[in-house]
């Protein structure tokens, strides 16, 4: 059925002209992310970056394909434009002009998404600025200075391509939204994380033949990536339908309405953001002990590393916090319920007007709690496998604890779980949504799809 599927895109003109269209743009992609930056010592850059896993500036990486690491042309990614994309979300809910914009329909969307592209070049160039300084400054373990000739001529070609990379990256993500198939900007970071999956097997390999990574482990890690996907796609397509009903009107000679539907709440509304805020947040005084050469500082950074008993509590209460802040900022109860209202619609059992949105609001809290355990969950489960729990480090009962636990709930697996909480998600959400518009293409044109009973559901279906 498969096959047959995707014999069935390749012969559609349309959708093979898109399939093949987003494919030739990530190649693009892919021929920036082997042109380096000039000016800088690729052994020094190599060196400096492996001691800087975990950290925030690790995290940074991850969103910008490794680009980063490699001080490419396109080394800040796409996360400019995805920061000025949520100062912009948040800005709706305090600037006036800004919420008058998002509700003008098709007209303010494209003054919004104007906007959100200036914001992303002055970010870009206050980040470009910063790192091209910051590299000036820093030089690999080993000592080698990772710019052998600083200047402000470094500075500045820095900042023109390094700004250049980035526009000319989110330019090849709405190029793939027009006239691709699928999300650009989701599926650019989709390319970046990906393309490490083939070093990453062959890593598990030579594990394998070292004697490192034992079969046991190899069969143990695969069936809990199989099972941490399923998951995720289950708890990615779950909703909670709110029943609607709407009057019947009489408009002239029609009647209109009269039906019932429902109001979907998706189990994890806030999809990746707040996990990408945490993260964010935790990795901070780590990253900032360790341009601080203080020993007391240094002491108090070791208790946010990953594993540690302070580093997860701090981790899970900010993904739950950050999962609650988003939701209320991307859906408002009020305005569902003055539009149903306005429609004739109404919820059997409850009240128009502030009963409605005091319900909705009530179901979405509970709902937006099972979602942001699913999100601190997925997002220290690889740690936790990988390294442990590291419960020596708690008062009183540490070293107890450590003598008396199972080894591998203290020290974990010692192999990489590849599938990091934020990689995974984007990887499996951004398929789910690609899979689900070419499904709708295929059924559209009287195709079968990728499922023959009923239609595949993505994040949004």
């Amino acid at each position: 059925m498969m096959l047959e599927s995707i014999r069935n895109i390749f012969s559609i003109p349309d959708l093979r002209k898109r399939v093949i269209f987003t494919l030739l743009i990530l190649a693009v992609y892919r021929i920036g992310w082997q042109i380096p930056n000039p000016g800088i010592s690729a052994d020094a850059l190599q060196e400096f970056w492996e001691a800087q896993k975990g950290t925030i500036l690790g995290f940074v990486d991850l969103f910008s394909g490794q680009n980063m690491s490699k001080m490419t042309i396109f080394a800040l990614g796409i996360m400019p434009y995805i920061s000025a994309s949520i100062i912009l979300q948040l800005l709706q809910v305090v600037w006036p002009y800004l919420e008058r914009l998002s509700k003008e329909g098709e007209l303010g969307r494209k003054k919004i998404t104007q906007f959100t592209r200036y914001g992303t070049i002055f970010i870009c160039m206050i980040q470009s600025s910063a790192i091209a300084w910051w590299l000036q400054t820093q030089s690999s373990p080993s000592g080698a200075h990772i710019v052998p000739n600083p200047g402000i001529g470094f500075i500045f070609l820095t900042v023109l391509t390094l700004t250049t990379g980035t526009v000319f990256v989110m330019w090849l993500g709405e190029q793939i939204s027009e006239r691709g198939i699928g999300n650009g900007i989701s599926l650019i970071i989709f390319a970046g994380i990906v393309v490490n999956f083939p070093r990453m097997a062959q890593d598990i390999l030579g594990g394998l033949r070292t004697g490192d990574v034992t079969p046991i482990k190899l069969i143990f890690l695969v069936i809990v990536m199989l099972v941490v996907v399923a998951f995720i796609v289950f708890v990615e397509r779950g909703q909670r339908r709110i029943p609607v009903s709407y009057a019947k009107r009489v408009v002239g000679r029609k009647i209109y309405g009269g039906q019932s539907t429902h109001l979907p709440l998706r189990v994890n509304t806030g999809g990746v953001i707040p996990i990408i805020f945490a993260a964010s947040i935790i990795t901070i005084p780590a990253t900032i002990a360790s341009f601080v050469k203080n020993p007391t500082i240094q002491q108090i950074a070791l208790q946010f590393n990953p594993g540690e008993p302070l580093y997860n509590l701090l981790y899970v209460a900010s993904i739950i916090f950050f999962t609650y802040f988003y939701v209320s900022i991307i859906f408002n109860p009020t305005d569902v319920a003055d539009n149903l209202r306005k429609y004739g619609g109404f919820i059997p059992g409850i009240r128009p007007g502030k009963n409605t949105s005091d319900f909705i609001d009530g179901v979405l809290s509970r709902i937006t709690l099972v979602g942001a355990i699913y999100l601190a969950v997925i997002a220290i489960l690889p740690d936790f496998l990988s390294r442990g729990l590291k419960v020596s480090s708690l008062p009183l009962i540490g070293d107890f604890l450590n003598q008396n636990l199972p080894q591998w709930f203290t020290q974990g697996l010692q192999i990489d779980f590849y599938f990091g909480g934020t990689s995974i998600l984007i990887v499996v959400g951004v398929a789910m949504d690609t899979m689900q518009q070419i499904e709708a293409q295929l059924v559209m044109r009287h195709y079968d799809g990728f499922m023959r009973r009923g239609r595949l559901k993505g994040r949004r279906g």
